[in-house]
């Protein structure tokens, strides 16, 4: 009996069709057909064999095509690479680190932690709205891949994309958190070489931000200065108006 929870990565892509070579296939068969119905109208029936000859070859051509397909799809990575929901105790420890830093750095008591905690909350929800509607992928929330755990995960055929949301008040962002967000990646990459994985993991950096026109600059330079050239994976660093996403998804 299949297992219920069989979360495989293959399921999250969305089906892709080759248009092109669809249209050729098509155009093929049709010429294939007129020739034949030409032929056989002008008593070329030996001309109009040839046509039918061509067709079935065609067609056979086509099943096989796609048998060949379906085997290498078999056997793809994404056939057993597991996805994993996060453990709640993981999300929550996230969460509140998150949450007592932007604490700290707003300078507020434990009394205001909860008001921060629903921010941090909507920031994130609406963070990853925006990223999957500019993607149009499938997205999963709160996901463990190579057995890490990561904000959200994107599938697109042999492309994993690991996003972590961060919340910004200030223009500046530690360096030990990229840095720990990148070891993370790192070891998820390890993991699944580990199990002769040829999926490709990239890090999109998603930083929702409540700052001035001014100190946004500000912050871009210092992302600038980051050192993101010698990464583990490749890395998408995208940011997020928190003021715009509500405007977006919340305000009518």
């Amino acid at each position: 009996m299949k297992e219920a929870q069989d979360n495989l990565l293959s399921r999250l892509e969305r089906p892709r069709i080759n248009t092109p070579l669809v249209a050729v296939g098509v155009a093929v068969v049709l010429v294939l057909i007129a020739g034949m119905i030409l032929a056989g109208r002008a008593g070329e029936l030996l001309l109009a064999l040839m046509f039918a000859t061509a067709a079935a070859v065609f067609g056979l051509f086509v099943i096989m095509h796609t048998a060949a397909q379906r085997r290498l799809a078999a056997v793809d990575d994404r056939k057993f690479i597991r996805w994993d929901a996060s453990m709640p105790e993981i999300q929550r420890q996230n969460v509140n680190l998150e949450v007592r830093e932007l604490a700290h750095l707003l300078d507020v008591g434990d009394g205001q932690l909860t008001d921060l905690l629903s921010a941090f909350i909507v920031a994130e929800d609406l963070a990853l709205r925006q990223i999957q509607q500019e993607e149009n992928l499938p997205l999963m929330r709160h996901v463990s891949i190579g057995g890490m755990s990561f904000d959200a995960i994107l599938v697109d055929q042999d492309l994993i994309t690991c996003i972590e949301v961060s919340f910004l008040v200030t223009p500046d962002i530690r360096q030990e958190k990229i840095e720990a967000m990148l070891k993370k990646a790192a070891q998820a990459k390890h993991n699944l070489l580990e199990e002769k994985s040829r999926l490709r993991l990239r890090l999109m950096l998603v930083l929702v931000t409540q700052l001035s026109k001014v100190d946004e600059e500000r912050l871009r330079g210092v992302l600038v200065t980051q050192r993101f050239s010698e990464t583990p994976v490749d890395i998408d660093i995208r940011m997020l108006d928190f003021e715009m996403l509500q405007r977006v998804y919340v305000s009518e």
